[in-house]
């Protein structure tokens, strides 16, 4: 009976563990995002998280491992959100349908958690060495993503020939930065808007001459 129980126990344990964990990274993104990652310090993060000093330690071996921590669990929780809306979508949606949804996604992600916009786009930007290689690594995952629609879109012939890494990169760059603006002023805009500007601009400037001139012709009363 007793062997039976000790699966369960280290279960709980672990689930345990887990749910500290995760009270830890959430007092920390609060505590980066106020502070600064350089003004912060762990007896910071411990305070916010209502645990002792030393707790912190068992979890994360220093401030920098903390960080890095917090950047890998903000770039998961982007991925489910964009996962999750995609996921929404009907068999047989429309690649510019799905490029919206991504998009859109996104920026509703940042809308909902500013923060999260201050630790990738603002904090972890002015960081060097392993922060840096850290928050480029994050970067070009998106980046792949994005080039693999793109490639899909060309091969279909519904974007133009160009490097799609390139173009890829363009367009993580551009959300990126309005996310980043949108700390300050979101100009009146709600993310749908942006949305559909940021695809609008980026499909019209991609799209093939002559499919470009057919969509026109389409669309006129």
């Amino acid at each position: 009976m007793s062997a039976a129980r000790v699966p369960r126990t280290r279960a709980v344990g672990d689930e345990a563990k887990e749910r500290r964990r995760e009270a830890i990274l959430a007092a920390a993104k609060k505590v980066f995002a106020k502070k600064g990652f350089h003004a912060t310090t762990i007896a910071d993060v411990a305070k916010a998280a209502k645990i002792s000093y030393g707790s912190i330690y068992w979890y994360f071996e220093s401030k920098d491992a903390l960080f890095h921590g917090l950047m890998d669990s903000e770039e998961l929780a982007l991925r489910s959100h964009i996962d999750t809306a995609m996921g929404s979508l009907k068999p047989g949606t429309g690649g510019e349908e799905i490029f919206r949804v991504g998009v859109q996604a996104t920026f509703d992600f940042f809308e909902a958690d500013r923060d999260a916009v201050k630790l990738l786009f603002r904090d972890a930007l002015v960081l060097d060495g392993p922060f840096d290689r850290h928050l480029a690594g994050i970067y070009e995952g998106f980046i792949g993503d994005i080039e693999s629609t793109i490639e899909a879109a060309q091969a279909s012939g519904h974007v133009v020939r160009a490097p799609a890494r390139m173009v890829a990169f363009s367009v993580a760059a551009l959300v990126s930065q309005l996310a980043l603006r949108r700390l300050e002023t979101d100009d009146g805009v709600p993310t749908s808007v942006v949305a559909d500007f940021v695809v609008t601009l980026l499909l019209d400037g991609l799209r093939p001459r002559a499919e470009k001139q057919k969509r026109e012709r389409t669309t006129k009363p």
